[in-house]
């Protein structure tokens, strides 16, 4: 069947194609993940990027920073011009840490 509601063989669906419109506070795919995990996981691979340094170092910020960036992109239609300001502004000095390591 070729309904919409059944993929075809061989294709692979992602989690949430069948969701239509804008998505509900609490019921993304990271609704489940507890957030003081990400915190630690966030603050862990922060500081092993820094105490590490050089080119890993940047890679690994670079990581974080790719991850800021699908969040402020998935986030944005729904924050308020200030919380675009700082989470815009955590971005770029996340990158220019990066950069920086590279130098270092």
């Amino acid at each position: 069947m070729s309904d919409g509601r059944t993929p075809r063989p061989g294709r692979v669906r992602a989690p949430f194609a069948r969701r239509r419109g804008p998505m509900v506070p609490g019921e993304g795919p990271l609704a489940r993940v507890p957030p003081v995990l990400v915190f630690v996981a966030v603050v862990v691979v922060f500081t092993a990027a820094v105490i590490l340094g050089g080119v890993v170092g940047a890679l690994l910020l670079g990581l974080l920073a790719l991850g800021v960036a699908g969040l402020l992109a998935a986030t944005w239609p729904r924050l308020t011009p200030g919380a675009r300001a700082v989470r815009v502004l955590v971005l770029v000095v996340l990158v220019a840490i990066a950069v920086g390591l590279v130098f270092r």
